[in-house]
């Protein structure tokens, strides 16, 4: 990655379905609420060693509700 090493991470909870893809890849970054499943957002700003997962978790989102910036 070029241009340093941050990251930030944006999470659309109304596009959020609940699938817990992003927990399962990245249980650092993310979470699930407890009543509906929908994304909670740990870390918005990722160490560097997270990357790499942050990224998978993003392409592994069925609702396509995280967006990395950075």
């Amino acid at each position: 990655m070029n241009g340093g090493n941050e990251m930030k991470v944006v999470v659309d909870q109304a596009r959020c379905v609940g699938a817990g893809q992003c927990v399962l890849v990245a249980p650092e970054v993310f979470d699930q609420r407890e009543e509906d499943g929908i994304v909670v957002l740990l870390d918005e700003n990722p160490p560097a060693d997270l990357h790499e997962q942050v990224r998978e978790a993003a392409q592994v989102c069925p609702a396509l509700a995280i967006e990395l910036e950075g």
